[in-house]
């Protein structure tokens, strides 16, 4: 067998093996608490005892699913929760690593660490949001935010796959490696066969439009659409 079509069949087999670890995941959600899904990896600490100070059990990344059981604070104010990840792994984490459609004003923490944030990061806790919080008053916000998001992705991609495939016809650029964790966030792109470059398809702008048209953000969402700024 050829050198580049093992590497091929291998980096396909990652790829799906991937996948199934992550629909695992998402499927095996912990119980016995209220869901909680994680949105800081910066603070995700699962520690033995809820203090900064307490033994490392792991870290957990962003989007996996914990229980919240209970909560702690400490005599410096930083409340930690009780969590399980699965039904062998319990530990403490800080409050601001996760957050719930249970806990009050969640959806407003979660708003402000979005702006917080930027390039795939602003993208990736936008998802979550828009994911954990269905019915947040701040939803407009949030699909306004994940369009931006998108948008200002597109340049960057294209300037990559510019310098990575040269001039090839459009569907190597649709099947860039370089779209595909956007693709796992919901993102589509098109590709200008004219200009050469990617664009965001808008579908967060439209579904914004169509479910809250009166809203503020619905106006800016119809000038980007148009190619308004």
């Amino acid at each position: 067998m050829y050198p580049h079509k093992l590497t091929t069949l291998l980096t396909t087999f990652l790829l799906v093996f991937y996948f199934h670890l992550t629909a695992v995941a998402q499927r095996n959600r912990p119980t016995g608490g209220r869901v909680a899904v994680v949105v800081d990896e910066r603070l995700s600490a699962l520690r033995s005892s809820p203090e900064l100070s307490g033994t490392l059990i792991r870290r957990i990344g962003r989007g996996r699913f914990v229980a919240i059981r209970g909560s702690k604070k400490t005599s410096d104010g930083i409340v930690f929760y009780r969590v399980s990840v699965s039904s062998r792994t319990q530990g403490w984490m800080q409050r601001e690593a996760v957050v719930s459609a249970y806990q009050l004003d969640d959806d407003k923490r979660l708003l402000a660490l979005i702006l917080s944030s930027t390039d795939f990061d602003r993208v990736a806790r936008t998802r979550i949001f828009l994911n954990v919080f269905p019915k947040s008053t701040l939803r407009p916000r949030a699909l306004l935010l994940f369009g931006e998001a998108a948008e200002e992705a597109a340049p960057r991609l294209t300037h990559d796959a510019v310098r990575r495939l040269g001039v090839l016809d459009s569907s190597y650029y649709l099947n860039y490696t370089g779209l595909d964790r956007y693709n796992r966030q919901g993102i589509r792109f098109t590709f200008d066969e004219v200009t050469r470059q990617f664009h965001y398809n808008g579908a967060a702008w439209r579904e914004l439009i169509r479910r809250y048209p009166k809203s503020p953000e619905a106006i800016k969402a119809s000038e980007r659409l148009t190619g308004g700024t």
